[in-house]
């Protein structure tokens, strides 16, 4: 969902119930809503720090319903979410789930993300934890991670050409980077490339 609490619903100084500006930037959280008070024209919720266990995030959850005005406040979504990019979050995502992504991100930053966005929801279960041994590593740009390749690969493209040809060859490193992306999970965002094998 990604979408701040409407404005009409925060106290006079503009601060939203417990404010995320007080938790740790570098973590991801989760904004979760009583669905009693939702239901009845109010909103009551909280920003929880989602780098926790599954116990904790539990417990946290269970701390912001007992504050409910509502007689019986047991039901809650997440209505808002910052630090998952480019994942997106069901308003019912587990709370397991939850925990696992977050501590991935705080652990290996936005590339945990990437992984996990490129496996889908269905194969968490079954992959997300392969993480480290498919990650192969961050680079300014998908020409940057080629020269990379290339040089590992040991290869000199010049040493294959007779001297007195060299002057006229060269190497389309752009295009070369563009075939990797069929034998690499390539995602990009403003912070660069992550790269992983593909599964």
């Amino acid at each position: 969902m990604n979408q701040e609490p409407p404005n009409s619903e925060r106290p006079a100084d503009g601060a939203l119930p417990e404010d995320k500006e007080a938790l740790s930037e570098d973590d991801p959280r989760i904004y979760v809503a009583s669905l009693s008070d939702y239901n009845a024209g109010r909103l009551h919720g909280a920003w929880i720090n989602a780098n926790q266990e599954p116990e904790e995030l539990q417990a946290a959850i269970t701390a912001m319903l007992a504050k409910s005005k509502e007689p019986i406040a047991e039901e809650w979504a997440i209505h808002d979410y910052e630090g998952f990019e480019p994942l997106r979050l069901s308003e019912y995502e587990s709370i397991e789930n939850i925990s696992r992504l977050a501590q991935g991100i705080a652990e290996h930053r936005q590339a945990y993300a990437h992984w996990a966005d490129y496996l889908g929801s269905e194969q968490w279960d079954e992959s997300l934890d392969n993480f480290e041994d498919n990650f192969i590593g961050q680079w300014d740009s998908t020409t940057e991670f080629a020269e990379s390749f290339f040089e590992d690969l040991g290869i000199d493209v010049y040493s294959l050409v007779d001297e007195q040809w060299q002057p006229y060859v060269s190497f389309d490193i752009e295009a070369f980077a563009r075939d990797l992306s069929y034998d690499f999970h390539i995602a990009e965002d403003d912070q660069g490339v992550y790269v992983f094998d593909n599964t």
